[in-house]
């Protein structure tokens, strides 16, 4: 029976909750990540010929992959083939003490291997399952090769990302960020429901269906309209004045004017122009973005006579959003971020890194942020704690269906 692994502070969330993950990539491992920053153990299942092959997306980050640092924080490595039966009968003894068994590989993989979500329940009345794939267990595009950028385009994110004459992706992961975190709300969920009824569930996530979810106003509009609101670079296709204007500096600052109220105090207090607020042809959102180049052309007079630095505090002392727009080095050292002391050190295989906290906060509570594990690192603590003897370790490390590190070589 494996022992729940000691937590860093007390009141964490999910302490004493364990997770099996036989997972790659972004979008699973950052389901499973969350729930490690919450507090539960995860013991990730890697091949032991290379393992989660995000690990080799690229070498930056002191030769280890960008994303695998990002995703993988705070879990135990554990290396099996389970296409050995050694490598299938470890993985059942790990579901057999996990609260949460969370997999993405391809539809039917798991199924085909013994552990499809409907025989793991009829065993495990308990246990929470977790399928996660690009574009669900069923219908034409089931066995379809899914990627992060080519689930972006069949749900319609790249129609309307970009400037106008140029479809974009996301420039982050987008669908793969949205299956991980509906993944782990699912299995949040899933966990309080299980402490009412003590049954366990079967939940099944796509990332099309996922990203599909977050086009929810495009959806509603193309519907309605029959057309797509399009792509609008920095602009908003239903807000106006919403966008990027220069500034005497050379910079660019993005101003969002979000309703009439905003608007009726930004034209007497910017603009110099209160009438604009009770002008029928500038009072209201829909006739501001009828005439939207006017409107826009008549904000950027001003802001392109003010310096960026005066902008923003002219802006933020009246009370309108405003926004820089940022590189990535300024985002390392953003001074909100600073302020709230958000950074911390992560260990990793290739040295020790700096990492933010996870973006939920439990008042009183440290929350975690574990060692990236190396490939493997932990199959031999956890398959002695399954109560396999060394004999019985080595067994299986000579038939190929585990592998395990030495320890002097994780110093």
């Amino acid at each position: 029976m494996l022992r729940s692994q000691p937590t860093t502070g007390a009141g964490l969330p999910l302490a004493g909750v364990t997770v099996v993950a036989v997972e790659q990539a972004v979008a699973a491992p950052l389901a499973t990540r969350h729930m490690a920053d919450l507090g539960a153990r995860v013991i990730k299942v890697e091949r032991p010929d290379g393992g989660d092959f995000a690990r080799s997306y690229d070498t930056s980050v002191g030769g280890l992959a960008s994303h695998f640092v990002w995703l993988n924080r705070g879990k135990e490595s554990v290396t099996l083939d389970l296409k050995s039966l050694g490598g299938r009968r470890v993985l059942a003894e790990l579901v057999a003490t996990a609260d949460v068994f969370l997999q993405n590989l391809a539809p039917g993989a798991a199924a085909r291997l013994g552990f499809g979500a409907a025989e793991l329940r009829a065993r495990h009345p308990r246990l929470v399952t977790v399928d996660m794939s690009g574009y669900g267990s069923s219908g034409p595009y089931r066995d379809k090769r899914a990627y992060d950028m080519l689930v972006q385009c069949e749900a319609g994110v790249v129609s309307v990302t970009g400037a106008a004459d140029h479809p974009a992706k996301a420039g982050i992961p987008a669908s793969d960020i949205a299956a991980g975190m509906y993944a782990l709300s699912a299995t949040l969920a899933a966990l309080v429901g299980r402490g009412v009824s003590g049954e366990g569930a079967a939940l099944e996530i796509s990332m099309l269906e996922a990203t599909s979810e977050w086009m929810g106003y495009q959806i509603h509009h193309a519907q309605a309209t029959g057309r797509s609101p399009g792509r609008m670079g920095l602009s908003h296709p239903s807000v106006a004045p919403y966008g990027a204007f220069p500034t005497a500096d050379g910079t660019d600052v993005v101003i969002g004017v979000q309703n009439d109220r905003e608007w009726a105090r930004f034209a007497a207090e910017f603009l110099g122009r209160p009438g604009l607020a009770t002008d029928p042809a500038w009072a209201t959102n829909v006739a501001r973005v009828r005439r939207r180049e006017e409107v826009d052309a008549l904000v950027a007079e001003h802001t392109s006579v003010t310096p960026a630095d005066r902008l923003v505090a002219c802006l933020d002392a009246i009370g309108i959003a405003s926004a820089r727009i940022n590189e990535v080095g300024d985002l390392l050292d953003h001074p909100q971020l600073a302020a709230r002391h958000r950074w911390r050190p992560v260990r990793t295989p290739g040295g020790t890194v700096r990492g933010l906290l996870p973006p939920f906060t439990v008042a009183g509570v440290e929350l975690p942020m574990g060692p990236v594990p190396a490939l493997g690192e932990h199959t031999e603590p956890v398959l002695r704690e399954l109560g396999y003897s060394a004999a019985d370790i080595d067994r299986l490390r000579r038939r190929g269906a585990v592998t395990c590190v030495p320890e002097d070589s994780l110093a």
